[in-house]
């Protein structure tokens, strides 16, 4: 089985390289999807639009992002995890680290403009 793996791969390789655009566009869709399905239940009522109805100068802004040191999704699930005053913390039994993530990385697709 090993010897013929290599061959597997290669031939998957040749097959498949005009289909790896599009499977990884839709891998993307489907994160971003799950992300936006995990913000809009733990996030929405503070964060409608970007915005942030407890302090104002933290919404998802790319201004105020970058102003804030937020520039992964890991600086945002770092928040998640220990948030400053007036927000939750969502710690990973509250919210696993998958569905933070996706919200970090739809926080960042769809309102760091």
């Amino acid at each position: 089985m090993k010897k013929y793996m290599g061959t597997f791969v290669m031939a998957l390789t040749m097959m498949g390289a005009p289909l790896l655009p599009s499977l990884s566009a839709h891998c993307s869709e489907v994160a971003l999807e799950k992300g936006k399905t995990a913000f809009l239940h733990n996030c929405i009522a503070c964060h409608a639009d970007g915005g942030n109805e407890v302090n104002p100068e933290k919404t998802f802004s790319k201004a105020d992002l970058q102003r804030n040191n937020i520039n992964t999704p890991a600086d945002i699930v770092r928040i998640m995890r220990n948030p400053g005053p007036g927000m939750l913390k969502f710690d990973a039994a509250t919210l696993p680290d998958e569905d933070a993530h996706a919200i970090a990385v739809y926080i960042l697709a769809t309102f760091n403009q």
